[in-house]
């Protein structure tokens, strides 16, 4: 699957841009559980958080396949950054395709600028993956408005972000709203200690009869789940996709370049067979990951629905493999990798965490299942 000369210049661009102002400080940034303000604003100042925001609207509109490619030179430089790409493309995603005309014009331009950085607020503690049992409730005020009540927990880039896509039930149907950061009843707290993605300030929003006004709704009442965050969510799905494509490039040049200059039994351990079985499967899984995310990416650009089973398929199959291959990575690195501060014991952790986001491995498994068993009855 060949590229475009224009998509090979984006991803020339943006793999020297995170091996020059990304990957040299993820470590640190992982260590400080943030992600500065200098490098959002850097992130930015390159366009990259208008990936998604239509050109009229002051964007890139970058097509999918160059979107992944962007997301794929993030994750090889730093999972945490890329999850700020995923969580605020979600948003404008969100906006683009189901907001009124007055949110477009409000919110793309700021988001396509950085003015405002948004965050996607559907996790719920008791919920999990069940996003259809979420509890936090809203209700319509005399004047046109609404009241949300309830708590989202694990909110990526929720201490950093001006704009929340909130999800609630009003009369009983899910729902999506626009919360501002200054919204009235709205607590913000920071949620520290994770495995993984250290960096991505997570944040748990708490609302307590948190006002919004009448335009915050996105949408029609009840298209929450259905419309508004299933969209969303194969945004999300593609961009941790492509992430873990970069994840697994991480993986297999860290420990290439280590078995490369180890000596280990008088000789370098690329030359032992079974470090050899693990660069092998390394370099053949990323491979097959980035065709998986191509595939999807281009019926993305077709306009082919089937482009929903192949985001599942290419963020199941590339999650599942980074974490192998991170995990391959700390075993050829030795005790060293498995020390804190060491890129390897970063990179497994991080990769475990993209087995659970934005669709767990269990759930996609169930899903691509069904999908085979439906297209086989039909």
């Amino acid at each position: 699957m060949q590229l475009t000369a224009r998509q090979e210049s984006l991803f020339a661009e943006a793999r020297s841009y995170a091996a020059a102002e990304i990957a040299p400080y993820a470590g640190a940034w992982d260590e400080n559980e943030a992600v500065p303000e200098s490098a959002v604003a850097g992130f930015a100042a390159r366009g990259h958080l208008g990936a998604l925001v239509p050109r009229e609207y002051g964007g890139a509109g970058l097509d999918a396949v160059s979107f992944g490619l962007l997301n794929e030179a993030v994750g090889h430089a730093c999972s945490s950054m890329r999850s700020l790409l995923t969580v605020h493309s979600m948003v404008v995603h969100a906006v683009t395709r189901w907001g009124s005309e007055e949110q477009r014009a409000h919110w793309l331009p700021r988001l396509a600028a950085g003015e405002s950085v948004g965050a996607f607020g559907l996790s719920e503690a008791e919920a999990g993956s069940d996003a259809g049992r979420l509890s936090t409730t809203a209700e319509r005020l005399p004047d046109g408005g609404y009241t949300l009540t309830g708590a989202k927990k694990w909110t990526t880039f929720g201490q950093r972000a001006d704009v929340f896509l909130v999800f609630a039930r009003l009369d009983g149907q899910i729902t999506a709203f626009l919360v501002g950061r200054d919204a009235p009843g709205l607590e913000v707290v920071p949620v520290t200690g994770m495995l993984g993605t250290r960096a991505s300030l997570l944040a748990e929003l708490r609302m307590d009869d948190c006002r919004v006004p009448a335009d915050a709704l996105v949408g029609r009442p009840g298209f929450g789940l259905s419309a508004v965050a299933t969209s969303a969510l194969d945004i999300g799905r593609y961009s941790v996709a492509w992430g873990c494509v970069g994840l697994l490039a991480a993986c297999a040049d860290a420990a290439t370049a280590h078995a490369d200059r180890r000596v280990q039994f008088g000789r370098p351990l690329g030359e032992h067979q079974l470090v050899r079985r693990m660069i092998a499967d390394m370099v053949t899984d990323a491979t097959a990951a980035r065709l998986l995310c191509l595939r999807a990416g281009r019926l993305k650009d077709a306009g082919d629905p089937a482009t929903v089973d192949a985001t599942w398929m290419a963020k199941y199959f590339a999650s599942v493999k980074a974490f192998r291959a991170a995990a391959d990575t700390v075993q050829i690195f030795g005790a060293a990798g498995c020390a804190e501060g060491h890129p390897a014991q970063r990179m497994l952790r991080d990769a475990k965490i993209m087995e659970i986001i934005e669709g767990s491995t269990q759930v996609q498994q169930d899903y691509l299942a069904q999908a085979a068993l439906r297209e086989r009855a039909a």
